[in-house]
């Protein structure tokens, strides 16, 4: 698809019925080559939802000084871990890129600038889940990054001014992890499923409990919902893309949680889809 005006994506792209928005926990980067539980979550909810013109996702593993999107016609595969086997490595997922979403999505936003660049690409906390989602690589996909010098507030503000894409039929993805303490993480235990930390088991319900009752302010607060939430978000970048989704949801629209699995004690792969009651 070329940009052949300024008005490409609102004139050139018929409005569809409104896509649903999806929050991803991705976890392990191993889960890109693994069959297991949690990418048959993946490959489920792919199968529930429309297939997307387009897919616009936030990645935890993106923190810039201000807001980026990428704007390349074929963004790289970026293996932005270390340690896992040579066949992790080998992995690409050569989805096209999309200029024209990328500058839709720059002009749409005006509470602050958005750069559109080219020095980044799909990293794997996009790539490892959508590449389940989407295994032929064929749907075009942007990044957006997250500002790390901004509190959470500013990012579920920003996030709703992405409302008009869903209606251009753009899929938008948030992808990190609910409770994320890698320094706590009990890795003898990967083994164990649902092994986990108390604080991390009371922190994950109650998280569940507030995106249910859609009690979005608390969620927004979430360092100041004491011990057990401090511990399960130490640092706020995989949890700031559950933000970036919640604040998508519309009065009439529900949400269903998938993939709810504590691992390791300390991480959560809790998923959530957002689409009409």
């Amino acid at each position: 698809m070329k940009l052949n005006n300024l008005q490409a994506i609102s004139s050139n792209l018929p409005n569809t019925e409104r896509m649903p928005v999806l929050f991803l926990g991705h976890g392990n980067p191993m889960n890109a080559i693994e069959d297991n539980v949690f990418v048959h979550g993946f490959q489920k909810v792919a199968k529930e939802i429309p297939t997307p013109k387009m897919i616009l996702c936030i990645s935890a593993h993106w923190e810039t000084r201000g807001t980026f999107v990428t704007g390349m016609e074929h963004p790289e595969t970026i293996h932005d871990f270390g340690g896992f086997p040579k066949a992790l490595f080998d992995v690409q997922y050569p989805a096209p890129g999309s200029p024209e979403l990328a500058k839709e999505t720059s002009e749409l936003i005006t509470s602050t600038h958005v750069g559109i660049t080219d020095q980044w690409g799909l990293d794997h906390g996009c790539w490892t889940v959508v590449k389940h989602l989407y295994p032929d690589a064929k749907i075009p996909v942007i990044e957006m990054s997250i500002d790390y010098t901004q509190p959470a507030s500013y990012h579920y503000t920003l996030g709703k001014e992405l409302s008009k894409l869903r209606n251009k039929g753009v899929l938008i993805i948030g992808s990190g992890n609910t409770v994320h303490n890698l320094r706590m993480a009990a890795w003898d235990k990967m083994s164990e499923p649902g092994y986990a930390y108390e604080w991390a088991f009371s922190a994950n319900e109650k998280m569940k409990q507030l995106i249910e009752n859609k009690d979005h302010q608390a969620l927004i607060n979430y360092d100041k919902q004491g011990r057990d939430f401090q511990l399960s978000i130490p640092t706020p970048e995989h949890y700031i893309p559950l933000l970036y989704a919640l604040s998508l949801q519309e009065k009439d629209e529900k949400t269903t949680i998938f993939n709810d699995g504590l691992v390791a004690g300390s991480l959560n792969m809790l998923s959530v889809k957002i689409e009409r009651a």
